[in-house]
């Protein structure tokens, strides 16, 4: 049954089914190249990295001013390069570290086949797995590589992350697998046909562990902004420079740095450096918490996620469970029962939590099974055919009871107790026919009890406080589940509801989900479709999970956040994987997203109210033809003062406001009267102090860069509102400074920056125009946010 890949394939021994390869075969394919190892790199390579944060756009631009100043001197008008040097060496640094902390993790989390080998089982990484490899299939098993069945018992396989197919595909021995689905119900095993790149696996697995800023609404929303601002550079360089030389003279130099003290400012080249860091420095914090994220854009729809669709087993409680009791029916004896349980447990080579606690106090009573039907979320029971035993089968009593029998009332009466409650009946044919489970007749109640997670508690009244509504959404029994969640005082909990009876017209069934909070018996199709319902109502959903029935769900929300412990499939499609399996560390991820998200858009408005300003005061001052009142190391220094050193602290800052769509509107909206007023009221001092010819040239610059640090002061105080007491030092301690270069003496004093404070009416006239102009930035504000 071996097929020949590609042109190294060549006649090769036939692995044993049964044992699989030899070591010997094994050397044989890795020696022809026929592996598995496709390269899957959670980032960027080192140079990559190197250059993308080297080689950008506005490295260019900047660096060809830079080098304008080298050229032309004095060096102090060049500290704008060597900020830029710093800004891009911290970028490398965090991004380096982001890419070691998800490399490690990605390790962790990748599916591990079972790979028969010299007829043993062991479980190898994917990388590991060679062609002709006999892999073994079970329940929750993402298949890595392509191939065909050599062994099946009712192996089901979901295909729908290919071929978006929802009903999964009943496999026989000789039908072909793909890489990319994953085992739905059943077991069996499969030979590998295909490996390394000619398998859908190799783009599936790097895809999923790639660490990339792709499009998002904020990546794409600051690089418009930017584009626009690009596209501004060369006009306003030319008015600059033919406005320095009508008013300057034909000197050169003068000129040239009245053009570069005008365009730097224009570029923002720090809001996407910080953009960048606010996103690795999130990675690496969710990293140590456990947390792999698979996707950056993934922090950014967390911050906007207003809703989250919680499965109950797994997440509100552990996975592993244990048999509370057996309620025996028509005065069968329990030995009989356990007997028959027992059976079950042995006949399924991949049971469930279920069948597992089953069987562990239920020994195997050695009968032969003739045939099995593995569990299956779909159906929602399992069962075995024993020779000279009968049939059984063992799953919901309101699915395989018909309505108004006794055992199904009692089993939801035990049910409401937050017990899950198992039927075990006889089935009146074998359990592989087409009509199973026909008629059933009951036996026993299987009464299992599932431990609610310590953590579940406090991380849902976290959830309400953030103004975020959770859903149980679970294929468990609907009493059962809202008993669970009751104990956890979820609002509405007391009041579940069967999925069987929810409506299947799309509206009817969004407002059914909006009203509820709780529900049971819902298949993997009606949760796919209860996502899509609320994203219908506006709402942006998380759907965490752990099985397979979960998969359809948290491929289709917004974000998908899946436990470490669950199935491969899960994880393979979540954007987000918990692998300290906790739900407690849902709210971290959460208020991570929005503390990331909530401070760009913060250090948006600085960085955007100084491009604002920047624009202005070069388009204002080239068309009225006054010298330009700024050296390059005046604005270096107000914009590291009240931009630059400030947006590093507020962008790491906490933050708890959930993001909100429209990021350019809104920044574009705050930023732009900011920088108005900014570069007016600069403007205006400027003009009026140049009347003064008491002043010297001198003098009159300082004015002009008073007036615009105090209002991009007070733009800063504006935007890092509410105030604590770190954001009062960062506001002190950036006047401090400016007092410092303008007021001392010593290093880095007025004599570097070139500023004389010494004329008393150019200053009133600054401090004045400065007032104002903060004023009106608050009044602005003020009606912003009012409006």
């Amino acid at each position: 049954m071996s097929t020949a890949q590609g042109p190294l394939a060549e006649p090769r021994t036939e692995p044993d089914v049964r044992t699989g390869l030899t070591a010997d075969q094994v050397a044989e394919r890795k020696a022809a190249g026929l592996t598995n190892d496709v390269p899957t790199r959670a980032g960027r390579t080192v140079g990559e990295i190197v250059r993308t944060n080297v080689f950008t756009r506005f490295n260019a631009i900047v660096g060809v001013l830079f080098a304008i100043i080298l050229v032309i001197g004095p060096i102090q008008d060049g500290l704008f390069g060597f900020v830029i040097l710093i800004n891009t060496g911290i970028g490398i640094v965090q991004e380096l570290r982001a890419k070691r902390t998800l490399e490690r993790l990605a390790i962790i989390g990748e599916a591990r086949p079972r790979v028969r080998r010299d007829g043993a089982v062991a479980e190898l990484s994917p990388s590991a797995v060679v062609l002709d490899d006999v892999i073994e299939l079970g329940p929750g098993d993402k298949i890595v590589v392509d191939g065909v069945v050599l062994a099946a018992e009712g192996l089901e396989v979901d295909e729908s992350l290919l071929t978006g197919e929802s009903d999964p595909v009943h496999k026989q021995v000789g039908d072909p697998v793909l890489s990319g689905s994953f085992v739905a119900a059943g077991s069996g095993a499969q030979q590998a046909t295909k490996v390394g790149r000619q398998a859908y696996a190799a783009q599936l697995a790097e895809e999923a562990s790639r660490f990339t800023l792709v499009d998002s609404e904020l990546r794409s929303g600051i690089n418009k902004i930017l584009k626009i601002i690009t596209y501004l550079l060369v006009p306003a360089a030319a008015l600059i420079i033919y406005s320095q030389f009508r008013t300057v003279g034909a000197d050169l130099h003068d000129a040239l740095r009245g053009m570069v003290a005008a365009l730097v400012p224009m570029v923002p080249e720090g809001l996407v450096l910080l953009t960048s860091i606010a996103f690795a420095v999130g990675v690496v914090r969710l990293g140590k918490r456990r947390c792999l994220v698979q996707e950056l854009p993934a922090m950014e729809g967390l911050a906007r996620v207003d809703t989250v669709c919680a499965d109950k087993t797994g997440t509100l409680t552990e996975n592993g469970m244990r048999l509370a009791r057996i309620v025996t029916v028509d005065g069968l004896d329990e030995q009989s029962v356990r007997a028959a349980l027992g059976a079950l447990g042995v006949a399924d080579p991949r049971p469930n939590a279920s069948l597992v606690a089953v069987a562990e106090w239920c020994p195997s009573p050695g009968w032969a099974p003739t045939a099995t039907a593995p569990f299956s979320s779909a159906r929602k029971w399992s069962g075995a055919s024993f020779d000279g035993h009968g049939d059984w089968v063992l799953g919901a009593p309101d699915v395989l009871l018909a309505e108004g029998r006794p055992e199904r009332a009692e089993a939801e009466r035990i049910g409401a107790e937050g017990l899950r409650v198992l039927l075990l009946g006889r089935s009146d044919r074998p359990v592989d026919d087409a009509d199973a489970p026909g008629t059933v007749t009951p036996a026993a109640l299987v009464v299992l009890e599932q431990k609610v997670r310590p953590e579940a508690a406090g991380t849902l009244r976290y959830f309400a406080e953030q103004d975020v509504e959770v859903k149980v959404i679970s294929g468990d029994n609907a009493v059962s589940v809202g008993a669970v969640a009751a104990s956890l005082d979820l609002p509405h909990a007391r009041t579940p509801v069967d999925a069987r009876e929810l409506p299947t017209e799309p509206a009817a069934l969004a407002d059914e989900v909006e009203r509820a909070t709780v529900f049971g018996r819902v298949t993997p199709a009606q949760k796919r479709d209860m996502v899509g319902a609320l994203q219908s109502r506006g709402r942006s959903v998380a759907m965490t999970g752990d099985g397979v029935n979960d998969v359809l769900a948290l491929k289709d929300a917004d974000i998908g956040v899946a436990m470490g412990s669950g199935s491969p499939a899960t994880r393979a499609v979540a954007q987000i994987v918990l692998l300290d399996n906790s739900f407690a560390t849902l709210p971290y991820v959460v208020a991570e997203g929005r503390r990331v998200i909530g401070n760009i858009e913060r250090v948006a408005n600085l960085f955007l109210t100084k491009t604002v300003y920047s624009v202005l005061l070069a388009i204002v001052i080239g068309a009225v033809g006054v010298p330009f009142p700024f050296l390059p190391r005046h604005l270096t220094l107000i914009g590291a003062l009240t931009i630059g050193i400030p947006a590093f602290f507020l962008a790491l800052a906490p933050n708890t406001e959930r993001a909100r769509t429209g990021f350019v509107r809104r920044v574009l909206r705050l930023a732009t009267p900011s920088g108005v007023i900014a570069g007016a009221g600069t403007v205006v001092t400027y003009l009026l102090v140049l009347g003064d010819a008491s002043a010297t040239p001198v003098q009159q610059s300082t004015a002009a860069v008073v007036t615009l640090y105090l209002i991009a002061l007070w733009v800063l105080v504006a935007v890092a509102r509410p105030f604590v007491w770190w954001k009062a030092v960062l506001v002190a301690a950036s006047a401090a400074a400016f007092a410092h270069a303008l007021f001392s003496p010593f290093v880095l004093g007025a004599r570097f920056w070139e500023l004389d404070p010494g004329h008393l009416p150019t200053m009133l006239t600054a401090l004045t125009v400065a007032v104002v102009g903060a004023f009106l930035v608050e009044v602005g504000r003020f009606a912003l946010v009012r409006g």
